[in-house]
């Protein structure tokens, strides 16, 4: 049977089970548009602008575990899906990003809307294809989605000519994938196991670092059948944020730069770090080389190249955490720590991260705990990058994996938005707040169009405090307060709501958050709202660049905290 390029494309997207794709038209993507009518399970979610595509994508992924698709024109409408692809390598997340090229006798010849996408997402893409042979198109895209969702997830982008989409060839669909350079290693090596099981089981302060990693392999329950048994407490890093539920007595929050004091004191004192699926990034371990300075390390990840990269590691393990977890789980013995979880308590009492100080002014830590309040924990939060970023994960706490949703290696401003409209496209069911600053909404504020286009009941919560608020905070702390390039000039974001067609409404005093935010919830639609906040509030705990996770910054005005003398410890039996 004889398919054009395009219609091979759709089949093959249906066959990978391909839902919904974020997109906006172009000229060398017109005959593949053209064909999306003829494949009605294939639903189009017009953007308003690329990279928007390229985030909605990354927030489906994260939101369902499915691979995310966006699809953009050749040249701008390329480039502009560069910084979401990069989003998505640096976060792990599944998508296949779909490009339209110049036709194959221009390619080379600067022809109009040119530019070698292929080569620009080299370093950024799991892997990449320029589709030159229209009988090649089936199998690459198999392979696209293959390698998307497989091993360590990521983005693969497929560039396509525009005669390519447009030629008809036989349609054969592949049944196998033939990859023989591509490997990935599942089951953990059985030696490497038992040492960490027998670590594990003669340590005395041992700490679990859970990273994204777990919610990727689906190990959750794997992670807390691990802490439970050996009674060991768990960090998260921000995209663990989900992997083990922050409501459980071993759950000591998030580490590193913003994490929780006690879990900073935690990782800096303990006799042995378990760390799975995280890649020892420095916004985590601060100074690398003071990093956890009287531990042994096991690294388990299924991705070599992270094993060793940033940190020392005792015992490596490579292989799918879930896999993995469920070997060591059975050579692990139950244990106390009792101890050490006294200690542990004891940091979280005397040094209380998540304590909100009562104030007359709407302090933006308050309002993530209203929203907390208001959805008993059970939505799902995307966030922008910066300090309301850092608030949500702070003060929202979460049971369940992926339900928080953020820029992490990346740390792209305007992710939240354009994550929120994947995230509810993805589990229309879910309660979706997009919690976002002044200056990270102003990147993407144009998807408001496609949130009001496509009827999504998103709540947008705008944390206002007139400045690009983390940036300010750096010049405050380190610079002397030259606030350079910080003080921000913002729309009337309730007239802006307005004028895209959605309820829009400025909370000014304390006493109308809680109940504005029930509006919103009962709201049956999309609907904004403006938080005009403390316009110097600071994210604390700190911990400032080059220093170690024990030199955290509790409170403005404050002296370094530095944790316990080790030596007052329980003494590891290692």
């Amino acid at each position: 049977m004889k398919m054009t390029g395009a219609q091979i494309l759709c089949e093959c997207m249906v066959r990978e089970g391909v839902e919904v794709i974020f997109g906006f038209p172009g000229g060398s993507v017109l005959p593949l548009y053209d064909t999306l009518p003829q494949f009605p399970q294939l639903r189009h979610i017009l953007v308003r602008h690329e990279q928007g595509a390229a985030h909605a994508a990354d927030g489906y992924a994260r939101a369902t575990g499915k691979v995310g698709v966006c699809l953009a024109t050749s040249g701008p409408g390329a480039t502009n899906l560069v910084t979401g692809i990069a989003n998505a390598c640096l976060d792990s997340s599944p998508m296949v990003a779909i490009t339209g090229q110049v036709a194959r006798p221009f390619i080379g010849k600067d022809a109009f809307q040119e530019v070698d996408i292929t080569g620009i997402t080299l370093p950024i893409t799991k892997h990449n294809y320029l589709v030159l042979d229209t009988n090649s198109m089936a199998s690459i895209v198999k392979e696209a989605f293959y390698l998307a969702r497989t091993g360590r997830p990521g983005p693969v982008l497929i560039d396509v000519p525009r005669d390519v989409f447009a030629e008809a060839v036989e349609f054969h669909y592949p049944e196998e994938i033939n990859l023989p350079g591509y490997r990935f290693t599942m089951q953990g090596h059985p030696a490497q196991i038992k040492k960490a099981a027998k670590l594990i089981n003669e340590a005395s302060r041992p700490v679990i670092i859970a990273g994204r990693g777990i919610i990727i392999s689906g190990a959750d329950a794997e992670l807390k059948q691990l802490a439970e048994t050996a009674q060991i407490p768990v960090v998260t890093t921000l995209l663990g944020i989900g992997a083990f539920p922050e409501s459980h007595f071993l759950s000591y929050g998030m580490l590193g730069m913003h994490g929780m004091a006690y879990a900073n004191f935690a990782v800096d004192s303990a006799d042995l770090v378990i760390a799975i699926g995280m890649r020892f990034d420095d916004r985590a371990t601060g100074k690398v080389s003071a990093f956890a300075p009287h531990a042994r390390i096991i690294h388990i990840d299924i991705d070599p190249a992270e094993i060793g990269k940033n940190v020392r590691v005792d015992v490596p393990i490579v292989g799918d955490v879930k896999t993995v977890l469920t070997a060591l789980n059975k050579l692990v013995t139950p244990g106390t720590n009792l101890p050490w979880l006294q200690q542990m308590d004891n940091w979280r009492k005397d040094h209380p991260s998540t304590d909100i100080r009562e104030t007359e002014s709407i302090l933006p830590q308050y309002v993530v705990r209203q929203i907390y309040e208001a959805t008993k924990g059970e939505a799902i939060i995307t966030t922008g990058v910066g300090q309301n970023q850092m608030w949500a994960a702070q003060h929202y706490w979460y049971d369940k994996p992926n339900t928080f949703i953020s820029s992490g290696g990346l740390g792209t401003m305007g992710f939240g938005l354009p994550a929120a409209i994947g995230a509810k496209v993805g589990r229309p069911e879910s309660t979706v707040w997009c919690i976002d600053g002044d200056g990270s909404l102003q990147m993407t504020l144009h998807e408001l169009a496609t949130v009001v286009q496509e009827k999504l009941a998103i709540k947008i919560a705008v944390l206002n405090n007139g400045y690009l608020g983390m940036v300010r905070q750096w010049q405050e702390l380190f610079y002397k307060k030259r606030y350079v390039a910080t003080p921000l000039t913002c729309p009337d974001f309730v007239k802006l709501a307005e004028a895209y067609c959605l309820p829009g409404v400025r909370v000014q005093r304390k006493e109308d958050v809680a109940p504005v935010i029930k509006q919103a919830m009962e709201y049956d639609g999309p609907f904004l709202i403006e938080f005009i906040v403390e316009p110097e509030e600071n994210v604390y705990p700190m911990v400032p660049p080059g220093a170690a996770l024990s030199e955290v910054l509790e409170a403005p005005k404050q002296k370094m905290k530095v944790a316990p003398d080790s030596a007052k410890l329980p003494v590891s039996n290692m």
